[in-house]
């Protein structure tokens, strides 16, 4: 169908729906139970941006910004910008060892419950069968609905299929390349590549500065439903810049359709957003590179990457350890959080080794101690111990340096777990939190044990502290103990 037929079809399922595009009917929004007890899935930034690997994701937009890394780099390698630009990258997108068997495979032995793949990334290029672009990954480059590949086998090892629109952004994103001699000049016309590269809001704060025109969020709109309708999925994530005031109207005609549609399909789902895009209580609120200092009331979700420096493959990405992930992990879930880890595929559609061996370390942990993390929730304190995590967006560059004293809790049915993050060389934790007469726990401890270990516990409550004993525990990573209550 055509777009405005497409337009009728969304205002159609809104005023015969359940949801209708505003903020009070949207608050009806209940959060799903199987994504509040995942706790852990995998973010996948993969697309044309995989094929130079250099600097980061961004690279369509610097390239483009003379003076810059990727300006000077891409001359460099790649020649003049009016001969070589970024839609040149498209026919060296082969993806030609990508199996997404071997991907699900992987995802289900890191632990992981779902899997977001950015269906379209700043730049512009779909990865998916379009009817409303071109320029995606079933018409060029690979010639292959990538994204319903990896619907099918992620499907098939129970991993829930979920996808990201950062399409928002490309309001602007390319808009440097008409400064100088480059292939982005006017005109440009709504089905181009690089259309519509609108000058670029301030150091990306002034939300008001060009905002996006009718044509282009009605064309937002129409791909976000159509990614909708052709792959189902449970979760729909949004990044940055869909809360400037343009977008509003247009955000609140997609969680209605979305909502409704998920009715039609008889399972409940959710969409992610940051900064106030949604008014609070209509979706899954997101933190980008941080996570939150104490524990919340409402269900939300930390975005992070396996790297510090990129969301995307680069031979020089600077990674995080995986005992450091897995904290992290542990402390985001404590506070009634869930991670969503990002890896970057190569052009090939590959997985670096490092990725790999991260997701595997991280697979390993979960299948001693998963039953602290899934299906679990948050306790009457996230828990206790002297480091201070760091609230907010992209505080994640910095290792944190957790103790002995760092402990984390979560509950599910009468097991009470502690997760003590880094654990002493003697064997001696003591936890506050359980002590007599605590604040947080008046109950009766009827016996404890260490997950992964045989090593029984011997254990004493004073005015203090629990303070929990064993002789032969030794361990690089977090380990739980499971405190059954009467």
């Amino acid at each position: 169908m055509d777009k405005i037929q497409y337009l009728q079809v969304i205002d159609n399922t809104i005023a015969s729906g359940k949801f209708n595009d505003n903020w009070e009917s949207l608050s009806e929004f209940q959060v799903p139970q199987w994504y509040q007890q995942a706790k852990f899935g995998i973010f996948i930034h993969w697309g044309l941006y995989s094929v130079p690997a250099f600097s980061s994701e961004w690279y369509s937009r610097n390239m483009y910004m003379q003076g810059t890394p990727e300006y000077e780099h891409h001359i460099a390698v790649y020649g003049e910008h009016k001969d070589f630009g970024y839609k040149d990258f498209i026919p060296m997108f082969k993806a030609d060892r990508f199996q997404a068997e071997e991907w699900a495979e992987l995802f289900k032995k890191s632990g992981a419950k779902y899997v977001m793949p950015v269906a379209e990334h700043h730049d512009g290029f779909q990865m998916y069968k379009s009817a409303y672009s071109h320029y995606n990954t079933y018409e060029m480059g690979p010639k292959r609905d990538l994204l319903a590949e990896m619907k099918t086998a992620f499907e098939k090892q129970d991993l829930k299929l979920c996808v990201s629109s950062h399409r928002a952004e490309h309001w602007f994103f390319m808009s440097h390349g008409k400064e100088f001699e480059s292939d982005i000049h006017e005109p440009l016309e709504c089905g181009d590549f690089y259309w519509p590269a609108m000058p670029e809001p301030t150091e990306h704060q002034d939300l008001y500065l060009s905002p996006p025109n009718q044509e282009f969020l009605e064309d937002w709109l129409i791909r976000c439903c159509e990614l909708v309708d052709n792959y189902q999925p449970r979760v729909f994530y949004f990044d940055w810049w869909i809360h400037t005031a343009a977008f509003k109207p247009y955000l609140k005609k997609f969680a209605a359709y979305y909502y409704n549609r998920a009715d039609e399909w008889g399972y409940p789902v959710a969409i992610n957003y940051k900064h106030d895009a949604f008014m609070f209580g209509c979706a899954v609120p997101d933190i980008e590179r941080g996570q939150f200092a104490e524990l919340k009331s409402y269900f939300w979700q930390t975005d992070t990457a396996v790297a510090k420096n990129s969301w995307c493959y680069t031979p020089n990405n600077e990674y995080k350890s995986a005992v450091e992930i897995i904290r992290d992990l542990i402390d985001i879930v404590s506070k009634n959080g869930s991670l969503l880890l990002n890896i970057g595929p190569k052009s090939d559609g590959t997985l670096p080794e490092q990725d790999q061996d991260i997701l595997l370390a991280i697979g390993d942990w979960l299948k001693i101690n998963g039953e602290a993390i899934y299906d679990t929730t948050y306790w009457r304190t996230f828990g206790e111990g002297p480091t201070q995590i760091i609230e907010g967006q992209f505080t994640d560059s910095n290792t944190k340096v957790f103790t002995s004293e760092d402990i984390r809790f979560t509950v599910k049915g009468s097991s009470l777990y502690a997760t003590v993050l880094v654990y002493p060389e003697d064997g001696v934790v003591h936890i506050k939190s359980l002590k007599e007469h605590s604040i947080h726990f008046h109950g009766v401890i009827k016996d404890i044990h260490v997950l992964g270990f045989n090593d029984k516990p011997s254990w004493e409550r004073t005015d203090e502290a629990l303070t929990l004993k064993t002789t032969t525990v030794h361990s690089a990573t977090p380990v739980v103990f499971k405190i059954d209550l009467d």
